[in-house]
């Protein structure tokens, strides 16, 4: 049995970390997780660790690199390999539902939205904006609304219909929705699916006061965008 260096291992971890990297560049997969601006980092550090283990698994190592691998640095290695081929074979899919329940409300992002914005053309996060600097819902009572978003549960009332802003990645996304007055002769939609509603705006009384909500007219299944994540 030929004996493995230790140089040998890292070499494969560092490559099959950098296959994980690029391969997430490639697919897709980084839309649900991080902001595009960000993505080509991503690239660039999967590069980085593919020329790194080229780097070490070149012939003329040091004697001092290539000394067997130790029965410790065997386990580290296994369980390095595993997570990475797991990440290529099983690509993550995050519940978007869930997370946004584990996380408070963003209320006190930068509302950047312009105002000549036909209604009807407005996406979620234009409405939670626009309703940071002018909060009266009043005001917009009657306008055409035409969202897409997720069901996000609540605990004091039925699910809003959400997006998740990030300013990095996941790991700083924070929720925002609007309230959707559903059809009473339907059941209430499931946990993270995601949907179109056309309608228009009404004023309810919630929680805190009156508060804006979506009156649909028409209420579509849609799939999860190819960039479901907001700035």
């Amino acid at each position: 049995m030929a004996v493995v260096k230790a140089h040998h291992l890292q070499a494969t971890g560092l490559a099959l970390w950098g296959l994980v990297l690029l391969r997430a560049s490639s697919d897709g997969r980084l839309d649900l997780l991080l902001r595009e601006m960000f993505h080509p980092l991503v690239g660039l550090a999967g590069l980085i660790l593919m020329g790194w283990a080229a780097a070490l698994a070149l012939p003329g190592r040091s004697h001092a690199m290539g000394v067997p691998a130790t029965p410790g640095q065997w386990r580290l290695g296994a369980a390095t390999a595993a997570i990475a081929l797991l990440l290529i074979g099983l690509p993550p899919n995050p519940s978007f539902a869930d997370l946004a329940q584990q996380r408070a409300s963003d209320d006190s992002g930068e509302a950047e939205l312009a105002f000549v914005m036909p209604p009807a053309q407005r996406s979620l996060t234009d409405w939670v904006r626009l309703l940071r600097t002018q909060s009266d819902p009043r005001l917009y009572v009657g306008d055409p609304v035409r969202i897409s978003g997720f069901v996000l549960p609540r605990r004091d009332g039925p699910p809003v219909l959400a997006r998740l802003m990030v300013r990095c990645c996941l790991a700083d996304a924070t929720p925002v929705g609007l309230s959707v007055r559903w059809p009473t002769n339907q059941p209430l939609p499931r946990a993270d699916q995601w949907l179109q509603i056309d309608g228009d705006m009404a004023v309810q009384q919630g929680p805190q006061g009156e508060e804006l909500v979506v009156m649909p007219q028409r209420i579509t299944p849609i799939r999860r965008p190819a960039r479901p994540l907001e700035p």
